[in-house]
């Protein structure tokens, strides 16, 4: 199947369930996103730390409305997985980023992204960088939900977020950055990655608890990449990917898939939760490039190897980024392009997020 017919399946799916009698607006009436880098859309953009992409040339293929082709504080060239996801739900093309002074609640009330770029499950792998650790996250949708209520009224404002679409997707830099890099907090703590993987999953289920306690009933939980294949984490003599990483990735999926389970089973009041498999999508990228338009799966675009550059190291003068992002898996040395970023989300919406339309 081309890239252009597979990037139709999601809003054909969604003209089905219009045209098969059901309401005119769509049934997710909003995307609620927490997170790290993979999802942040610009909150980052806000906040004193080093962990930005607000300058040239991120963004420099987002084509969205008029203009087009500049930073928005999405590590990447283009639009994320989420913007996609919002889109082929009938919302918004681009999902704002609440701490963004431009996004007023007349384009939050359809979407609300609360991620950072460096965070993680635990508090002190977002502490690294600086950036909003989970519990922030959450204070700030507390916040949003009271403007909600004061913007639609409580009625609709409690529809909205009962009906809306939460998605969750962190954890690699819990491993990458902080077990495996400079091991801090709970992180020091344990001498296998998999009971730090167990601490994790348990901070997960904590969250969507939570979630679900403030009117949450619709979750989608992400499982993390191959992330021994980020461009970063390859081995620098051979390119191959660092086994262990994945070995890890598969790990803390299994873990959160029975999470899934249980959560989906055990919540109540009607909630449904799926699980995002980021893994999947990507592997199956990784073992043919061709068949899904792509030419480089092992070095990032941006910079003169792909293989290191990232934030700042990523910029304006780098010398020989590629002309073409759309022939490569990875922007920089560690997020994916806006092609591959689509085909996540392509992905995700045929085999599990199809359930909310």
């Amino acid at each position: 199947m081309s890239t252009l017919r597979h990037s139709l399946v999601p809003l054909m799916l969604l003209q089905l369930h219009i045209l098969s009698g059901g309401p005119a607006a769509a049934k997710v009436p909003a995307l609620i996103v927490f997170g790290d880098s993979t999802v942040d859309t610009g909150n980052n953009n806000y906040i004193s730390t080093v962990i930005k992409s607000d300058f040239a040339p991120y963004g420099r293929d987002l084509r969205v409305g008029s203009g087009g082709g500049q930073p928005t504080g999405r590590f990447s060239n283009g639009r994320l997985a989420v913007d996609f996801i919002s889109e082929a739900f009938g919302l918004p093309p681009l999902v704002p980023a609440y701490l963004d002074p431009n996004a007023d609640m007349s384009s939050l009330a359809t979407g609300a992204c609360f991620a950072s770029a460096g965070a993680g499950y635990d508090n002190a792998t977002s502490d690294l960088f600086s950036v909003l650790p989970l519990w922030k996250e959450l204070d700030y949708f507390k916040e949003y939900a009271a403007r909600l209520r004061s913007f639609h009224g409580d009625d609709k404002a409690q529809e909205t977020l009962s009906e809306a679409l939460y998605i969750v997707s962190m954890g690699t830099n819990d491993f990458l950055e902080n077990y495996y890099g400079v091991p801090s907090g709970q992180a020091a703590r344990y001498a296998a990655a998999s009971d730090y993987a167990g601490y994790l999953l348990g901070v997960a289920e904590s969250f969507a608890r939570a979630l679900h306690a403030l009117g949450a009933r619709k979750l989608d939980l992400n499982g993390l990449p191959p992330m021994g294949c980020l461009p970063l984490e390859r081995r620098a003599a051979t390119g191959a990917c660092t086994e262990e990483y994945n070995a890890v990735a598969r790990g803390f999926n299994e873990g959160l898939r029975d999470l899934v389970a249980r959560l989906d089973g055990g919540l109540g009041g009607g909630a449904r939760v799926v699980y995002g498999d980021v893994y999947g999508a990507v592997a199956e990228v990784l073992a043919d490039p061709a068949a899904h338009g792509f030419e480089d799966v092992g070095a990032g675009c941006c910079g003169a190897t792909g293989r290191f550059e990232m934030g700042y190291m990523c910029n304006e003068a780098s010398p020989l980024t590629c002309a073409d992002a759309g022939k490569f898996a990875f922007w920089d040395a560690i997020h994916p392009t806006e092609h591959l970023h689509r085909f996540i989300a392509e992905r995700k919406m045929n085999t599990t997020l199809y359930v909310f339309l």
